[in-house]
């Protein structure tokens, strides 16, 4: 589960060794090459052998074997499987089977973000598929109902199904945090997403939608905070196991007297004197960062003219790429708040950046107003935009690395700023070296104004990256109030104990002063070290764990939710309801298998 670098290679992980029991317990053998475990009802390899995902794979796939209990029973099961006697694999009567195939289909289309109404056009290809190629199967296809009405009741059904896995999952929560993103838009209505995650006992992380809050109904903070108290005490969750809120930095998350975070804090309450930590940065960090450094509404012109070359150059092969790249991200339909989005992303910006003069010329041939290209302020706000937009996009993307824990994304934004702090600096003294972007429109601004001696105002754009180093600087607030602790966490071996809270300095000398316990460490990694660290010889540094582990280290989960959003915006734009959009973001965040066992018996009871 755990990608953090160490920093002697792994050899041999006991934690990684399949497990002879395995074969009764979840009827998986090791393959013959010795990597990952094959089961044996369905002849898939399992290509991890942590157990989790091995019991991840039995419970979601081929939970009807927990009706053999008895050793006798499990064993005489796995000798038939091993022979190859499949006829219990098939205990699945037509009905069911078609039942499972109907679930499994509208999952797909739940994924791909497609309507209730495709699922009559998907039954209506196989058939012709059926009858052309294999007419005597055709007949399959009589139990399988995909109409619209059985289509959304079958998303449900696995909503429920999946959420019904989290709770169960939740309640052994030692620690967990929220993310709470308000910048999910769907047709006129705004949408509050929280997602969790959890710690389990070993170490084990789960990230999952907790739940989705219309924010038209509950515009309140007051309404928001009960909705999201609601989701959490269904979830079977208090409110003292949590450990960290990370939000967008709207005035509706953050603002000072009134925002969410500070009703929610007044709230939480977590042992070990621990205070909810909050930081605002991870979420949607490029999108909300261009609003300030925006300084001349640059990305609103630029709109204007992404609409008029879809409408009347979109035939024109020098902006073939650009279409392709829109049409990539959102489809072929595009509304203007989904097209205001993808145009403040740096990749965007110098993708119409490289494109300046082609679009210059488009424009003077359609008619259109060219003023803001013989603007000497315009174009190197454009570029100072393109290239600080790049390096916001940089740190985006490596904060979309999951599975690293907070320690190492701290790392990473403390990196960050530092980078800041230098484009300060050269800025201060007019050195482009880290501007390419801006370089380049300074050079032509060079030969087309000789005789201007002060083609541009360095103090301008230094203002601007003061401004958002300061951003950085109150986003990761609480990260630096932690920071002893998740170098703690990320260093316990070579972190020295008289700076280590008062409370915990007798662990850590005993933790450092064991041999074993260090060559663990040595080849495992940090999830797998502390996981098998003993609870009853350190408590404390264990706590610390749980707490640094369930600290959301990367934006993963609200970029995978934020990109099916603009991807699928047209069909998100149909009349659904709440319950039917939460279904579409779980199915399509979750990393969990629906149980579809318990979801056939439960159609057939019905």
């Amino acid at each position: 589960m755990w990608m953090t670098p160490k920093r002697i290679r792994m050899e041999v992980d006991e934690a990684l060794v399949f497990r002879p029991e395995w074969t009764q317990r979840y009827l998986v053998v090791e393959p013959a090459e010795g990597d990952g475990a094959l089961c044996l009802v369905c002849r898939r390899l399992v290509a991890s052998t942590r157990e989790r995902d091995v019991r991840r794979h039995y419970e979601a796939e081929h939970e009807f074997y927990e009706r053999f209990v008895g050793d006798e029973e499990r064993a005489a099961l796995v000798e038939r499987l091993r022979q190859g006697d499949m006829s219990l694999a098939s205990v699945l009567t037509p009905e069911e089977r078609a039942t499972r195939a109907g679930l499994g289909l509208c999952r797909f289309l739940a994924l791909k973000g497609r309507g209730w109404g495709e699922g009559d056009f998907v039954h209506q290809c196989m058939e012709v598929l059926l009858r052309e190629v294999l007419p005597d199967h055709v007949g399959v296809l009589e139990g399988i109902d995909l109409s619209p009405e059985i289509t959304q009741q079958r998303i449900l059904s696995i909503d429920s199904n999946l959420r019904s896995q989290l709770f169960n999952r939740a309640r052994d929560f030692k620690a967990y945090s929220l993310a709470l993103d308000d910048q999910a838009f769907v047709a006129y209505e705004n949408y509050l997403l929280v997602f969790i995650r959890g710690v389990g006992r070993d170490l084990e992380v789960q990230e999952d939608l907790l739940t989705i809050i219309n924010l038209t109904h509950h515009f309140s903070v007051g309404a928001l905070m009960s909705a999201i108290l609601e989701a959490l005490q269904t979830a079977g969750l208090s409110l003292q196991r949590m450990v960290g809120l990370t939000t967008t930095h709207t005035l509706r998350m953050i603002g000072e007297n009134s925002g969410l975070v500070s009703y929610m804090r007044e709230k939480a309450v977590s042992p070990n004197c621990w205070n909810v930590i909050h930081y605002s940065g991870f979420l949607h960090l490029e999108l909300l960062s261009s609003y300030d450094v925006d300084i001349n509404q640059i990305i609103n012109t630029i709109s204007e003219w992404v609409v008029m070359i879809k409408t009347r150059g979109v035939r024109r092969p020098e902006f073939q790429p650009l279409l392709t790249e829109s049409e990539s991200e959102h489809g072929e339909r595009v509304n203007g708040r989904c097209l205001n989005n993808w145009l403040r992303r740096g990749k965007t910006l110098k993708l119409i950046f490289s494109l300046r003069k082609e679009i210059e010329a488009f424009l003077v041939s359609v008619g259109a107003t060219t003023v803001h290209f013989s603007d000497k302020q315009w174009l190197c706000d454009f570029g100072f935009l393109v290239d600080i937009m790049d390096y916001l996009r940089e740190i985006s993307e490596e904060l979309q690395i999951s599975k690293v824990f907070a320690a190492a994304a701290f790392e990473r934004v403390c990196t960050f700023e530092a980078k800041l702090s230098s484009l300060q600096t050269h800025m201060e003294e007019v050195n482009l070296a880290d501007f390419p972007a801006f370089s380049i429109i300074v050079d032509e601004l060079k030969q087309q104004f000789k005789d201007d001696q002060k083609i541009f105002d360095p103090d301008r754009y230094q203002m601007v990256i003061s401004r958002l180093l300061k951003d950085f600087e109150r986003h990761f607030k609480d990260l630096r109030f932690i920071k002893k602790d998740l170098e703690l966490f990320a260093n316990p071996f070579s972190f020295k104990p008289e700076y280590a809270p008062i409370s915990v300095r007798v662990e850590l000398t005993k933790l450092q002063g064991n041999t074993d316990l260090w060559n663990e460490y040595r080849v495992k990694d940090l999830g797998q070290f502390y996981a098998g660290l003993s609870g009853e010889a350190y408590p404390i540094i264990k706590g610390v764990a749980y707490k640094v582990a369930s600290l959301f280290d990367s934006n993963q989960i609200c970029d995978k939710a934020f990109s099916y959003l603009t991807r699928n915006q047209h069909t998100l734009s149909q009349p659904l309801t709440d319950e039917h959009l939460q279904a579409l973001f779980r199915v399509a965040t979750t990393e969990m298998d629906p149980r579809w066992d318990d979801l056939v018996r439960e159609r057939n009871d019905s």
